[in-house]
């Protein structure tokens, strides 16, 4: 039989029917160390050894318990966040890690962070003035606060101190689910829970009114399908044509537009629940007809600088559109009718009438595509003055 090479590890089978696999790798400490693997079957160490080795080739050192915070940010980042969550995902976690986390913490030994330190530091950040910290003033040609000698008391909202406390919190509970250390000392440390705003939604007369306005916008579709379907602005952007079924009245909501790494890209939709099917009413098919012809109307006109992809709503050229850059449109639309929302508006409106019709919140949580049904009920629906005074007259009516 062959001898291994050296640092392709070995596999043995343990008294207790188990598997054992070593193999030498470099630890974050910058140590070559011999570490164990375990598995059921000899196949899954060899998985599990096969992976080990795999980092070792791209360079990305093993965790051990002497290493830093910085370090283990790193090494999480790349083979767990990058790996098993969306790039959106990744990029937020990345910004928050390398801004907040590794200037603050880096230095701090995972094994001896205390939550003391966690909390404290926690609250210099919520309290520090970040254009003092980043000196934004000072780069301004003529300084007018900070720099000048007023503070103008730039503070983090309390979503970010949020956001940097949970990255915080699921980088070390990946740390204890690997052994690194014994317990979570982010769990121990509570930030102050945000307010979440959650927008006006819009009324029966309104919601009729824009439909009805609209109806020469180019975009036509795209505010239909928001407000009926209570789709979201990446799930518009991302719908494809070859996702509607115009004959069977349906569309199937599986991918969405955003902007990743500078570039747009075609992502899987936020949670597992927003990938769906929907059925079409007719206000939708009679508006997804429209903009097909008009679609083909741009093509014609475009010629060869058409940039076909395949999705429903386009530049006048084919391409994607900037999600960022729907408020183009949408702005000067919504001014010209008195509304004053955001379009995420649309989504919230779509909830809160299909509600008020006596929809059951749990098919309303499908049409929408909600992780949770406590989600509809909690942060979108909010009943109109007119329905709750209709529901305590009925119970009046009863009880009378």
């Amino acid at each position: 039989m062959a001898k291994r090479a050296n640092g392709e590890g070995s596999i043995t089978i343990r008294k207790d029917g188990t598997y054992h696999g070593r193999v030498y790798v470099t630890t974050t400490s910058g140590i070559r160390k011999r570490v164990s693997v375990y598995g059921k079957t000899r196949d899954e160490v060899r998985q599990k050894i096969t992976e080990l080795q795999a980092q070792e080739n791209k360079g990305i050192p093993v965790p051990d318990t002497n290493m830093t915070l910085e370090d283990y940010l790193t090494y999480w980042l790349a083979t767990v966040v990058k790996v098993h969550r969306r790039p959106k995902t990744y990029q937020g976690y990345e910004s928050v890690a390398r801004v907040h986390l590794i200037s603050g913490l880096g230095r701090k030994k995972i094994r001896t962070l205390r939550a003391a330190e966690v909390r404290t530091w926690l609250a210099r950040v919520a309290s520090e003035c970040q254009c003092c910290k980043h000196g934004w003033d000072k780069e301004r040609s003529e300084p007018e606060c900070c720099a000048a000698g007023e503070c103008c008391k730039a503070l983090l909202s309390r979503r970010m101190v949020q956001s940097i406390h949970a990255v915080l919190r699921n980088a070390l509970q990946n740390a204890v689910r690997e052994e690194l250390i014994v317990r979570n000392v982010a769990q121990l440390v509570q930030v102050p829970t945000p307010t979440y705003d959650t927008g006006k939604g819009l009324s029966v007369a309104e919601a009729r009114l824009l439909i009805r306005e609209s109806a020469d916008d180019r975009l036509h579709a795209l505010y239909v399908l928001a407000l009926v379907l209570g789709m979201r602005r990446g799930e518009l952007l991302g719908l494809r044509w070859d996702a509607v079924d115009l004959d069977r009245e349906t569309l199937i909501v599986e991918r969405a537009l955003q902007r990743v790494g500078g570039e747009l890209k075609l992502v899987k939709p936020k949670t597992l629940a927003s990938v769906r099917t929907v059925p079409l009413p007719p206000v939708v098919v009679r508006a997804l007809i429209e903009h097909r012809e008009r679609q083909a109307q741009e093509r014609a006109a475009a010629g060869m600088e058409w940039k076909e992809n395949g999705l429903i709503f386009t530049s006048r050229i084919g391409t994607p559109l900037e999600p960022d850059n729907l408020r183009r449109s949408w702005h000067p639309l919504r001014s010209r009718l008195g509304l004053e929302i955001r379009f995420h508006d649309l989504r919230h409106s779509a909830v809160s009438l299909l509600l008020d019709l006596g929809v059951p919140p749990h098919i309303v949580r499908q049409i929408v595509g909600h992780s949770d049904i406590g989600v509809t009920m909690k942060v979108y629906a909010h009943a109109s003055l007119d329905e709750q005074r209709k529901a305590l007259r009925k119970l009046g009516d009863t009880l009378s």
